[in-house]
């Protein structure tokens, strides 16, 4: 199995979300960006662990990857 793929976005106040396009709702936000790193690992553990604690499907990730491209 592949890891989930996480979205990390700077706000215009320079902090940093993250969310996974595999896992609508899972989200996490923090000063910096390996505060954000840690706490999306956790948001998607606990996710997940609400998902089957409930009964529901957990998915398979679906997303391959991502990247950036300096466009400058």
């Amino acid at each position: 199995m592949h890891g989930y793929v996480v979205v990390i976005e700077r706000a215009e106040d320079g902090t940093y979300g993250a969310w996974s396009p595999d896992l609508p709702g899972c989200v996490a936000t923090a000063q910096g960006y390996d505060e954000r790193v840690s706490r999306m690992r956790e948001a998607i553990i606990g996710h997940l662990e609400v998902m089957r604690d409930h009964g529901d499907p957990v998915p398979e990730p679906s997303a391959v990857g991502a990247f950036t491209v300096d466009a400058a």
